[in-house]
């Protein structure tokens, strides 16, 4: 009898964001899957889960994807988490869930145990239309990023993008210096659910100049408003 493979939205900063039945998954499976076994060690402690841990990354080779598809076919229960928010979503979560039905098919039991997400936190405060929205995810470090750009732009609906605090002015700036209009708003926002939370709003410019009165620390989720929004 095949397994069963949790997916686990864990906090993306405050611990209090833990919902009981993550706890309940990650307490019954013989095995969590995780980005960092640091970053997941902590976790676990805090809320007393004795559960062991295998690390499971975007560096993984495909000897770590068959091994993990062995336990599954053994009927081990397995959880798999991210470092923060809902796996699958910007990280090899869902390279690891496609593995499992390819080769389980309708077999394998998938189980959702959902929570915070970064890029769902951010439009419920973002004041934009969200009946209609696109996630980017990280914007192209080199190769294809004025396309990026260019799609941000010419996209119709709220759109959600990441940025890591090493490049967010510089991505911010380069697409104020594409954007015809420049009265178009964005939200962006640092640290969400931790201390040092901070939502800077406006356009492109007003955000860039509140944001370089804080320190370029923590990650950044910005929500884009969409270029039919302000027709």
């Amino acid at each position: 009898m095949v397994g069963i493979l949790y997916i686990v939205a864990t906090p993306i900063g405050n611990l209090q964001d833990m919902t009981l039945r993550a706890v309940d998954a990650l307490k019954s499976a013989d095995l969590v899957l995780c980005e960092d076994t640091r970053v997941t060690q902590r976790l676990l402690e805090y809320f007393e889960i004795g559960t062991p841990m295998q690390s499971y990354h975007q560096h993984s080779d495909l000897q770590k994807t068959d091994y993990i598809l062995d336990l599954l076919g053994e009927g081990k229960t397995l959880a798999l988490v991210s470092d923060a928010g809902t796996p699958g979503i910007s990280d090899p979560g869902n390279q690891l869930v496609e593995a499992a039905i390819k080769k389980f098919g309708d077999d394998i039991k998938i189980i959702p145990i959902p929570g915070a997400n970064a890029a769902i936190a951010a439009l419920s405060v973002s004041g934009f239309p969200t009946d209609k929205f696109i996630f980017l995810g990280f914007p192209p470090a080199k190769n294809k990023r004025k396309k990026y750009f260019d799609d941000l732009l010419a996209n119709e609906f709220t759109a959600v993008f990441y940025e890591s605090n090493f490049r967010i002015l510089k991505t911010l700036a380069e697409i104020d210096a594409l954007n015809p209009d420049k009265t178009r708003r964005i939200v962006v926002c640092r640290e969400l659910t931790k201390t040092f939370e901070s939502i800077y709003r406006g356009t492109i410019a007003e955000a860039i100049a509140k944001i370089k009165k804080d320190p370029l620390k923590g990650e950044f989720v910005a929500v884009f408003e969409g270029k039919r929004q302000i027709c």
